[in-house]
């Protein structure tokens, strides 16, 4: 099954819809193994992947404020959810991610977008008791 790439920089279609987590994070572990000049990756195809990776933080990071509005005053994870946030918006705010560091860099954010999104759920969903 193929996936659809959609570009949604103001999250106006894709809010709201369930993140497809598995394909982004095997092409953000494709991403970070490249090396400085990775091999039959052509510049056109490098701007379609950053492209896609930064739709993608983009999902992710709103599902994590959305998240992060949720939460107690008091909630330990407030700060470290804040301070990921705040790296979103920088690292997004840079431009097209064309260029290999760019591309990695989308690719680590979502990483830590997930991180936190996952201490989230936990937080927020936690298991029941047996």
């Amino acid at each position: 099954m193929r996936g659809i790439v959609v570009y949604d920089p103001s999250g106006a279609v894709t809010g709201g819809l369930p993140l497809d987590r598995g394909p982004h994070l095997a092409l953000v572990a494709a991403v970070l193994a490249w090396g400085p000049a990775p091999v039959g990756v052509r510049a056109a195809d490098r701007a379609q992947i950053g492209l896609q990776l930064t739709g993608h933080a983009r999902c992710v990071a709103a599902d994590v404020r959305h998240r992060f509005e949720a939460l107690p005053a008091d909630s330990e994870l407030r700060p470290l959810t804040k301070a990921v946030l705040r790296e979103s918006v920088n690292r997004l705010s840079t431009g097209p991610a064309t260029t290999v560091a760019r591309i990695q860099n989308r690719a680590r954010l979502i990483t830590a977008l997930y991180r936190v999104l996952d201490r989230l759920d936990t937080t927020q969903n936690p298991a029941p008791a047996i």
